[in-house]
């Protein structure tokens, strides 16, 4: 019966740790995104180090700047920057669009293509195949292409595919 209990444990344990892992052997700074719909920014690497920011929004771009053990420090797209614990970040890649007025989803990577959609300042979806100016971006099921210069979480000229 002992045996049967830790095989679960074990298998968790082996489980919660590859995402730190994983995030530690990046180069900073890299992009990633918030995992969960509640996580809180501190002020230093610590669950001792006073809150500053509650986000609640999952999939929310964020820049690690920073790494500290378990501990990332972040900037979000409003520029505000903090420390928040690796488990409660992704490596999946998300954007926010930004500007002043919706920006449309092309077809193809390409401003003659037809628009599928439009989205507005503020709206996040995951991104994939970005080169050339452009990625493919995705609003829960919803998507297109969308120019790099209208959105946060990729750099100018990144490749990604």
């Amino acid at each position: 019966m002992r045996r049967f209990v830790s095989l679960p444990i074990m298998i968790a344990a082996a489980l919660s740790l590859a995402p730190a892992q994983a995030q530690q052997q990046r180069q900073t700074p890299y992009w990633a995104s918030i995992a969960s719909g509640r996580a809180m920014m501190r002020t230093g690497p610590g669950r001792n180090y006073p809150g500053t920011w509650e986000y609640r929004r999952a999939d929310l771009p964020i820049r690690v700047i920073e790494v500290y053990r378990e501990w990332r420090k972040i900037r979000d797209p409003d520029g505000t920057t903090g420390w928040m614990l690796v488990s409660l970040l992704s490596n999946q890649r998300t954007a926010i669009v930004r500007g002043d007025g919706p920006r449309p989803l092309h077809e193809a990577p390409d401003a003659a293509s037809p628009v599928r959609y439009r989205a507005e300042p503020g709206v996040v979806g995951r991104v994939s195949r970005c080169a050339g100016g452009w990625c493919q971006f995705d609003v829960r099921g919803r998507g297109g292409y969308i120019q790099v210069a209208q959105i946060w979480g990729v750099d100018p000229g990144e490749t990604i595919r």
